[in-house]
């Protein structure tokens, strides 16, 4: 007697559902691309004062440019799986690969956000953004552009977390009901 299947059984739609949900990875991966390479880009035009004298600055920069480049890898790959119905890597590869690193990139990003406002905060308090208010609004910008973009990489990470647990617990990496 055959075992049944890992999608919850009487299901006519699993690989509907599969879909759906590689196509709200997507989205998610491209609105976190989005969000982190506008802040990349506010950072790097701002120029007066130098944002590179800031160490936070820089850090916002190089986390936000990091976070970029992984939503576009990511975005490739959840095109493949759309398209080709299979994982680039091996699926557990896949999986275990997609969650470590939307929570370690998650993680640096808000840090730099967080380092940066802090560093906003300072400038303001400071007295120098009366002499050079476009360096401090951009440098907002940037920051809260970074923190958008955590939010959605935040919410990408839960779901592949989501995918790897139902893959840990049934061997599918998608059982939905």
């Amino acid at each position: 007697m055959p075992s049944p299947p890992h999608n919850g059984g009487g299901d006519a739609h699993p690989p509907q559902r599969r879909r759906h949900l590689n196509l709200l990875i997507l989205l998610l991966r491209l609105v976190t691309f989005g969000f982190s390479l506008a802040a990349a880009i506010s950072i790097v035009t701002n120029s007066s004062p130098s944002w590179l004298r800031f160490q936070s600055f820089r850090f916002v920069f190089a986390a936000n440019v990091i976070v970029a480049a992984y939503s576009l890898f990511e975005m490739c790959a959840s095109v493949h799986e759309i398209l080709k119905g299979a994982t680039l890597f091996p699926e557990p590869i896949q999986l275990c690969f997609d969650f470590t690193h939307d929570q370690v990139f998650a993680y640096m990003v808000v840090a730099a956000g967080a380092a940066g406002a802090a560093d906003a905060r300072r400038l303001r308090a400071g007295g120098a953004c009366a002499a050079e208010g476009g360096f401090c609004v951009l440098a907002d910008v940037a920051v809260a552009l970074g923190f958008a973009g955590f939010a959605f990489l935040a919410l990408a990470s839960l779901v592949s977390g989501f995918r790897l647990a139902c893959y840990v617990t049934t061997g599918s990496g998608l059982h939905i009901w």
